[in-house]
């Protein structure tokens, strides 16, 4: 059987110290997209070793069902990725003026203003899930996008440019359940504007 491709977690010790999010409530979160680089390793595992046994069947559902949860737990890393990577301590309050992200958020959306209040609305609906900037790479505009599970809803082909994790889990040693506008609010004092502008196309 071939090797199976194994994911490392990436090292997110740069996010520490950051405004209104604490370094305990990072270990937590931190934690937990360990669990999902561990839980995706193991389902890559078990699903190549079915398939080079000749054991894949969609009418299997053990198979099915490994194969549905599979994209729940490599979304569920790869998202916690972006966000991770998109914060930093001693971020800028917003994208530098003239710089392409902003040219980017001003072509798609008029005005920066316009866009973050756009955001803002779509990260503080009431639910779990996931804020996402997308570019669409075929017009290059920007998009804001409310993804509730990390498979699910995803724009086909967009790229996430910046990516605010809206599940209890990432503030409620900080807030209450009640308080997310707080905790996006902290979310915009850190967020790495040069990391999101590198995603750009």
């Amino acid at each position: 059987m071939a090797d199976v491709k194994k994911y490392a977690e990436q090292d997110f010790s740069k996010v520490r110290g950051l405004t209104g999010i604490s370094d305990k409530q990072l270990e937590e979160h931190l934690k937990l997209y360990a669990g999902y680089v561990k839980r995706t390793n193991a389902l890559t595992e078990k699903l190549s070793a079915m398939c080079a046994a000749g054991q894949a069947s969609g009418a299997d559902p053990v198979f099915a069902e490994l194969t549905r949860r599979l994209g729940f737990e490599y979304d569920g890393m790869i998202l916690h990725e972006y966000y991770f990577g998109n914060m930093t301590a001693g971020a800028q309050a917003e994208p530098p003026a003239g710089g392409k992200l902003r040219q980017a958020l001003e072509a798609s959306f008029g005005k920066y203003e316009t866009w973050l209040g756009d955001f803002r609305a779509i990260a503080t609906m009431p639910g779990v899930g996931w804020a996402i900037l997308y570019q669409d790479p075929n017009t290059g505009w920007l998009s804001n996008h409310w993804v509730t599970l990390h498979n699910d809803g995803h724009p086909a082909g967009f790229k996430p440019i910046l990516v605010m994790d809206g599940w209890e889990h990432a503030f409620m040693r900080d807030y209450l359940a009640t308080e997310r506008a707080k905790y996006v609010d902290a979310f915009f004092k850190n967020v790495s504007w040069e990391a999101c502008e590198k995603r750009l196309k």
